[in-house]
């Protein structure tokens, strides 16, 4: 995926599945849109985001 981040396992960005929390998507809602994404898969994103993007995260475009 050209370097970018992805939810282990799949090929998946980071940043699709970040782009659904800032907008408040229920996480029921990604699974169905994306049924590859592991069951911890909306939790990690969010560990990551508030890692990488700090407390802040959902504020960042």
């Amino acid at each position: 995926m050209s370097g970018k981040p992805v939810v282990v396992g799949t090929r998946i960005l980071a940043e699709t599945i970040l782009s659904y929390l800032r907008a408040d998507v229920p996480a029921e809602r990604i699974f169905a849109d994306y049924p590859s994404l592991p069951d911890d898969g909306v939790e990690a994103i969010r560990r990551w985001a508030e890692v990488t993007y700090r407390p802040d995260w959902k504020s960042k475009t």
